[in-house]
């Protein structure tokens, strides 16, 4: 009973946040881009909170678009805001607890023991969606994003609040050698039961970080206090939490809605600058995405991106049109 009652007033709380209104001011991005803020229940670091983006279309549209980023990651990705924008989709983006806009000063950067914690961020985006007078949702998850995208997808099953899924090279698996991978992770996984708040550096090559800003190789403008090229080291439990995930996907999800997997053609383990950084996934092995990406029991389909690099969308110009087209033309025929 006791348990029963606890539940009844956790569910309480959150159809309190997901119901209330939402003030809307000026964005960082400036250009018609506004944001809110939602204070979410607390948790084991204390307050928290998630960030609604939004711009919608010149003309009266019911069809939307979220997207939810990465790790290391905020939304800034005007370009591709825009480009739905033209194609009729109010587009929306969330920056998710722990990230970006919604990091607070008491709170570790990136910090999660259980992906779905990321739900009620991901409930809440959609519940304020829908009343806006969005009919039709896409949902879009880069990376990390992917990841926990899928894994609300299969949750949510028979109570979805979107009606098609696009996923921009999910982090579908660690890319960690298969002798660390045997060895070194299964101790991580045990200490991370007792001990979540260890650090653990993932060693993350800087220069992917480099390829995309405009201040070293690249052609995009971002705060680098926000998506740094070294990130931060994370937790055991984060380590713990996305291994979890992937086992769960491993294991074969049910999704009911049209699935869009997106990867790079080929990934690349460059030590030293080269522009073979602009070609391919430097991030994620791919081969592991694609082998992943077939546990979704679904309507889904999975597309190699000649050229791409881990985020596809900040790809060179003719990739990005490439992947931009294939994006639209599917849709088209799933968000209709």
């Amino acid at each position: 009973m006791k348990h029963r009652s606890l539940l009844t007033l956790l569910f309480m709380l959150f159809a309190g946040v997901a119901n209330a209104q939402v003030t809307y001011f000026a964005d960082l991005i400036g250009k018609g881009f506004k944001q809110a803020t939602i204070v979410q229940p607390s948790d084991y670091e204390g307050s928290v909170t998630c960030t609604i983006i939004r711009k919608t279309t010149p003309e009266k549209s019911t069809k939307a678009v979220l997207y939810v980023h990465g790790f290391n990651d905020y939304f800034f990705q005007e370009e591709m805001a825009e480009r739905y924008i033209k194609e009729g989709f109010n587009f929306y983006a969330v920056d998710l607890r722990k990230y970006g806009r919604s990091w607070l000063s008491h709170q570790k950067f990136n910090n999660v023991r259980d992906l779905s914690e990321y739900y009620a961020d991901i409930d809440t985006a959609l519940a304020v969606i829908k009343r806006e007078g969005n009919e039709k949702v896409l949902l879009s998850g880069h990376s990390l994003g992917g990841l926990v995208l899928s894994l609300y997808a299969s949750e949510r099953a028979g109570k979805e609040q979107f009606d098609a899924l696009l996923l921009n090279s999910p982090m579908f698996a660690l890319n960690i050698k298969s002798g660390l991978k045997k060895t070194a992770l299964p101790l991580l996984l045990k200490r991370a039961e007792k001990h979540p708040e260890s650090n653990f550096d993932l060693g993350i090559n800087p220069l992917y970080g480099e390829s995309l800003h405009i201040t070293a190789h690249g052609e995009w403008s971002y705060s680098l206090g926000l998506k740094p090229f070294i990130a931060p080291p994370v937790n055991l439990g984060w380590i713990r939490a996305v291994f979890n995930g992937q086992e769960k996907l491993a294991q074969g999800i049910q999704i009911n809605k049209p699935v869009l997997v997106l990867h790079s053609a080929k990934s690349i383990d460059e030590k030293k600058w080269s522009d073979i950084f602009f070609t391919g996934d430097a991030v994620l092995n791919v081969a592991n995405v694609a082998r992943q990406a077939q546990n979704i029991v679904g309507q889904y389909s999975i597309q190699a991106v000649q050229g791409g690099m881990h985020d596809l969308i900040l790809s060179k110009q003719p990739v990005r049109d490439e992947v931009y087209s294939t994006i639209f033309n599917w849709a088209k025929r799933t968000v209709k």
